[in-house]
């Protein structure tokens, strides 16, 4: 089977199920934002900083492929073939949460995205995250989209917060906090 089909050059794509929709669709973007959140989670698993928590991570782009299934798939279909989406994949994300939380120092101001190489990609990670949320939502507005999608994405968003801060504690780099200007 080849990799090329030719079926999307005039911009549109199919999903699961058969119906085709233009490349710029919400469903689309939606998905495709997903897509290119499950690489920067790859590319968070592969920092050294990271390795005790590869198989988290691994988890976590398990996941995001369920959750891009769904997105992929006219929604009659998400219900018939697809992998499940469970309280448990968000309880998993909950609880590395509470570990990092007792461990890092409490946050006492706004915390600036950098201050190391790893951490300013899980910063990335957290935005692209915080997008395919919004790109969630806005489809759910026109579309049956199921609420467990966007619970999962909006915890996932935090957890990759408390990453970024555990990232930060292990590699004794000091976080990098807003100061705000204020003119008076």
């Amino acid at each position: 089977m080849k990799i090329y089909t030719k079926t999307g050059d005039k911009g549109t794509t199919s999903l699961i199920g058969g119906t085709r929709l233009s490349k710029a669709h919400i469903r689309i973007d939606a998905y495709g934002t997903v897509d290119e959140l499950n690489s920067y989670i790859g590319l968070l698993g592969d920092q050294p900083v990271n390795s005790a928590r590869k198989e988290v991570l691994k988890e976590i782009q398990d996941r995001l492929f369920t959750v891009g299934s769904h997105l992929a798939s006219e929604p009659e279909q998400s219900k018939k073939i697809l992998p499940d989406l469970v309280e448990n994949d968000i309880k998993l994300l909950e609880n590395e949460m509470d570990h990092i939380d007792r461990i890092v120092p409490p946050l006492r101001a706004f915390v600036l995205p950098g201050g190391h190489a790893s951490v300013s990609f899980g910063h990335v990670a957290r935005t692209v995250c915080r997008r395919a949320e919004r790109a969630v939502i806005e489809l759910r507005q026109g579309e049956e989209v199921e609420e467990i999608v966007i619970r999962y994405l909006n915890r996932l968003s935090d957890y990759l917060f408390m990453l970024c801060r555990m990232m930060s504690h292990e590699l004794q780099i000091e976080e990098v906090v807003w100061k705000p200007r204020i003119n008076k």
